[in-house]
């Protein structure tokens, strides 16, 4: 029986074929040797032939366009704008645009005039380094920033990988800060009632009340609008997110994909209920410059969403007075998973609530208050035993 042909034309130009190995091979025409007139030949390679097809016609329509670029000649800036303008397709426009930033503003100072080819770990590494110590004309970064710088880079050179415009991710081997975990900030239950004191009357009361006993984060909660919310049933529906991207605010998903359903204590309701009555106040005498098409729950006098900065500086002007000192609008969310633990909620539970990912995170970011609350279980235990052998020994 004749052997199967594993050579064929890809479509878009060029051919592809299977290896002794098992793995796939295309091949592309890139040009002709001026000096000889022969044909240039180049491949790229994959385990698949479905991913092979797909390299190919991405090389082949590129030269086809005029846009191609040996990836001999290719700079850093010039590969990491094509993978922000071509491989980012899909990607949150919150997540782009953080890519963008950090392409332009960290990497591209840096290495952006090094050939990609010729990009090595000690480049990458010199620049973390001048990064952490903010010396030799760099700008110093925190960790958590170098860690993200990282995670943008390593992510368009793998795809140079993939491409076979380098050999290896020079970003692997590269060492990174450690993060210091820093200690959460909640307020502690005499702290949460000043501050609901405080807040009385501020254009921000209702916001910050609702926030305190969901522990929503600051997008979903802006992004709240009233047909999310059940008042029959005690529920809100969590499905998205309002960003502020380039002084623009678009509507997003969660930061986890997964929207959620959360059961609100009644006295939430009723904080929900006062603001659906002022803000049907507030459309009545807006008349037709109203503007909220999107049903919001938060807005000001006029139906446009709120504005993130401005709910920021309304608590630091209330928290700093009590002497909570440092207190963010996240530091609410926190609150509220401190007090859900103290009040009996598990954590799989809390997990839910607040939209982690898995479990693990909750226990990892809450887990000492678990500890400290079995410490007190540990307490009342001794406490009980003490008094069964008082009344044994009193017999």
């Amino acid at each position: 029986m004749p052997r199967k042909k594993t050579t064929r034309n890809a479509q878009g130009g060029g051919t592809i074929r299977q290896r002794k190995d098992g793995t796939w091979e295309g091949r592309y025409t890139l040009g002709r040797d001026p000096g000889t007139g022969k044909q240039i030949q180049k491949s790229v390679y994959g385990k698949t032939q479905k991913e092979v097809r797909q390299r190919l016609q991405q090389i082949t329509t590129a030269i086809d366009d005029g846009i191609y670029t040996a990836p001999s000649k290719l700079t850093v800036e010039q590969w990491l704008n094509t993978w922000l303008n071509d491989y980012c397709v899909g990607v949150k426009p919150r997540t782009l645009d953080k890519y963008r930033s950090t392409v332009r503003v960290r990497l591209v100072p840096h290495i952006g005039r090094i050939k990609l080819t010729d990009l090595s770990t000690h480049h990458i590494q010199h620049m973390y380094n001048g990064f952490l110590r903010g010396d030799d004309g760099f700008t110093q970064l925190s960790t958590k920033s170098i860690r993200d710088t990282h995670g943008t880079l390593h992510r368009a050179l793998q795809q140079a990988v993939e491409l076979d415009y380098i050999k290896v991710n020079p970003s692997d081997r590269c060492k990174l800060p450690r993060i210091e975990k820093t200690d959460i900030k909640p307020m502690e239950s005499q702290q949460i009632y000043a501050f609901l004191q405080a807040i009385k009357g501020s254009r921000y009361e209702r916001l910050f009340t609702v926030d305190l006993f969901t522990g929503l984060r600051m997008g979903e909660i802006l992004a709240l609008s009233w047909d999310c919310i059940d008042f029959d049933r005690g529920m809100i529906r969590i499905y998205r997110q309002l960003h502020q991207v380039k002084g623009q605010y678009i509507f997003g998903t969660l930061k986890n994909d997964k929207p959620r359903a959360l059961a609100v204590a009644p006295s939430v309701l009723e904080v929900l209920k006062e603001q659906r009555a002022q803000q049907r106040l507030w459309k009545l005498a807006a008349g037709p410059v109203w503007e909220n098409g999107e049903d919001l729950v938060f807005t000001d006098e006029s139906g446009r969403h709120l504005s993130p900065n401005s709910i920021r500086a309304a608590l630091h002007r209330i928290t700093e007075p009590l002497g909570i000192e440092g207190f963010r609008f996240h530091d609410l969310r926190h609150s509220y998973a401190v007090a859900s633990l103290q009040a009996g909620d598990d954590l799989k539970t809390l997990q839910s609530n607040l939209g982690h990912h898995t479990a693990a995170f909750t226990m990892e970011v809450y887990g000492h208050c678990t500890e400290e609350m079995q410490q007190a279980s540990a307490g009342r235990m001794e406490r009980f035993i003490s008094t069964v052998a008082g009344v044994k020994n009193a017999q």
